[in-house]
């Protein structure tokens, strides 16, 4: 059995001055359908120093621990029963992970309560998604009025080798040094290392207000708990408005080598991008990663040119094992994305002008029969080729590491996919070069869930 904690804390941050009716509101719901949730999300934050991505084995691992939302006359108490014992030092719970673990109690919470099934906010629509991702956001404290553009958004794959992680972290390093901020899915690996070295150069240029921010959503953080560098946490309800989120913050974007995760994350952008109404959009996009990724991103280019035309390809630059030359190009663009913004007078903190199909926001909900039946083929427009074949990769990733995919896997089998000749053979030569290259896991054999039709 692991080592474990019983105690009872007070949250940090944003949950520390509570009015009556929010106290009560924050027991009654937590009591409800979300325990469950706050539970499998709050014991990923408790054991962040585990390298497992397994969620369901964490859990098993941990069958008895329980998290309690405890009122108070001045507010609230979480009750922690069998928690993981690496999350305290000498018996005190360390500060960030108590911040974690109220951030995500805020915004499970404020979602179930003020935006799922709130007449505000109709979420079928794209209008009211958009303004459900906004109104997040804002609770959560993320929008920074005032303040120049500086976001750079970085994905990649949390199983990465040594080298790739460590050239991320130089990555993070020159940004850091031009005062530029990191956005990242908050887990291990490709989001970590931009962190990291950011953290270094942001002390050494005496930057106090450097950012960290992660965006995630329930089912990646019960699987990735947030790396300790976070320094601002938001939970988004569901994968597509966690991505909205992403393009909306975020000044600009890079993409370190990663899996099915990241080619979702890049097919999802560059879907949005290739919009006719986003044609003249500022949004500088680098893949970038050492000498030894130079293959990944051959791959991934040849096949975005395959699926989504040469126009896809002029929306991003790649540039390989230069980190110097990714923080200078970046900055340019961030200062263009400057230019541009002031000059149509948009907010520098949400891209409200940025147009988002509805194909990109409607939640997939990747069933055994909803992956079987996506259109998979080159006779639909390419930003519904791309929105499917997103949605196909978000199949993968829950598959491989959120509980629910994991268990519909072990219940049904693998997930099947149909596709047109060609572009199965395609997904499957880029798939296949993912698990060789042991992009799918972070530990132990992998076994694919799914297979090509």
């Amino acid at each position: 059995m692991p080592d474990t904690i019983s105690t009872t804390i007070s949250p940090e941050g944003s949950l520390e001055i509570l009015s009556q009716h929010e106290v009560a509101r924050l027991h009654d719901t937590s009591r409800a359908g979300l325990h469950d949730l706050l539970r499998r999300c709050a014991l990923a934050v408790l054991n962040c120093g585990s390298p497992t991505d397994d969620g369901l084995a964490l859990m098993e691992a941990y069958a008895d621990f329980d998290i309690e939302v405890v009122p108070q006359d001045r507010g609230i108490r979480l009750k922690l029963t069998n928690a993981p014992a690496e999350a305290f030092v000498d018996g005190k719970m360390i500060r960030g992970i108590r911040e974690h673990l109220s951030s995500i109690l805020r915004d499970i919470v404020y979602v179930y309560n003020e935006i799922q099934g709130h007449q505000r906010f109709d979420l079928t629509t794209g209008e009211g998604t958009t303004n459900a991702v906004f109104h997040i956001l804002r609770k959560a404290g993320t929008l920074k009025p005032g303040v120049d553009p500086s976001l750079v958004v970085c994905w990649g794959g949390h199983s990465i080798s040594r080298e790739e992680y460590d050239y991320s972290k130089d990555v993070g390093y020159q940004l850091g040094l031009r005062d530029l901020d990191i956005c990242t899915g908050c887990g291990p690996g490709a989001m970590k290392g931009p962190m990291k070295g950011a953290n270094v150069a942001h002390a050494k240029q005496r930057r106090h207000q450097g950012r960290y921010l992660g965006v995630s959503e329930p089912g990646i953080i019960a699987a990735e708990a947030p790396n300790p560098i976070v320094n601002e946490l938001v939970v988004m309800p569901d994968i597509e408005k966690r991505l909205e989120a992403f393009v909306r913050l975020g000044h600009g974007i890079i993409v370190f080598p990663g899996g099915v995760g990241t080619a979702e994350e890049i097919l999802y952008l560059l879907g949005i991008l290739l919009h006719p109404d986003n044609a003249d959009m500022a949004m500088p996009v680098i893949f970038t990663g050492p000498a030894s990724s130079a293959d990944y991103f051959q791959r991934i280019d040849e096949f975005l040119v395959y699926t989504l035309g040469e126009e896809a390809r002029r929306r991003y630059r790649i540039i390989i094992d230069d980190s110097i030359e990714v923080a200078r190009t970046m900055r340019k663009g961030i200062d263009e994305v400057t230019e541009y913004r002031c000059a149509r007078q948009d907010a520098f903190y949400y891209n409200w002008r940025l147009t988002i199909d509805r194909h990109f926001q409607a939640p997939f909900e990747p069933t055994h029969e909803a992956m079987a039946n996506l259109a998979l083929n080159n006779q639909q427009p390419v930003h519904e080729l791309a929105a499917n074949l997103r949605r196909a990769f978000s199949g993968i990733v829950a598959g491989n590491v959120k509980e629910q995919g994991i268990r519909a896997i072990k219940a049904h089998g693998p997930f099947r996919l149909n596709a047109e000749p060609e572009l199965m053979s395609r997904l499957d030569a880029l798939l296949d070069s993912f698990v060789v290259q042991g992009r799918m896991k972070l530990t132990g054999d992998y076994e694919p869930c799914y297979t090509l039709g």
